[in-house]
């Protein structure tokens, strides 16, 4: 609590709405400020696993609990995956042995708090695609990104295997896949 104001006379907001070179900034910045942080990487394998089972949403409540748990903070804030930002947070509640969690829709826009994990999240997510990159060359990771989507378009039509970092559930690989 004692060092929100810090957070937003920095002009930390959401990850989404900053340059990747305001975000890596802001990054630094937030570490030297935050009493702790904890990030969870989750390796695609399991991302896919939850995906094809329609549990996405428990998949990312589970890992939200666990960083809950780690920081042992007394109020967490989160924003929420599920249509019902309620249930989203009771879940995750519960899964933290009854933490209080409060969940909204576009926390990381509303929450400086939100905001901060969001860019340190972003910026480690930034971080792990570069060393992809440095092997693979496909660049963002992003449907939007055609660098991306042609680098699984050119492994398919070649009849490579798919890297252990590509996410079978990927829309863009599902498609390409024709399995979508």
């Amino acid at each position: 609590k004692k060092n929100i104001n810090k957070l937003r006379k920095l002009g930390v907001r959401d990850s989404k709405k900053l340059s990747p070179k305001k975000r890596d900034f802001l990054y630094k910045e937030i570490l030297k400020i935050v009493d702790d942080y904890h990030v969870i990487r989750i390796p695609p394998k399991t991302i896919d696993k939850y995906v094809f089972k329609h549990n996405l949403n428990h998949l990312e409540a589970q890992k939200m609990a666990d960083v809950i748990t780690h920081l042992k903070s007394e109020i967490s804030y989160v924003d929420s995956c599920d249509v019902n930002a309620t249930r989203f947070g009771r879940e995750i509640s519960d899964l933290s042995n009854k933490s209080k969690v409060k969940s909204y829709h576009r926390a990381d826009s509303r929450f400086v708090v939100v905001s901060a994990a969001s860019i340190i999240a972003k910026v480690s997510r930034d971080r792990s695609i570069a060393r992809l990159n440095k092997n693979y060359n496909f660049g963002s990771g992003y449907p939007s990104d055609k660098k991306s989507v042609n680098f699984i378009k050119k492994l398919v039509s070649a009849k490579k295997t798919l890297p252990l970092s590509v996410r079978k559930s990927w829309k863009p690989v599902q498609k390409i896949l024709g399995l979508n």
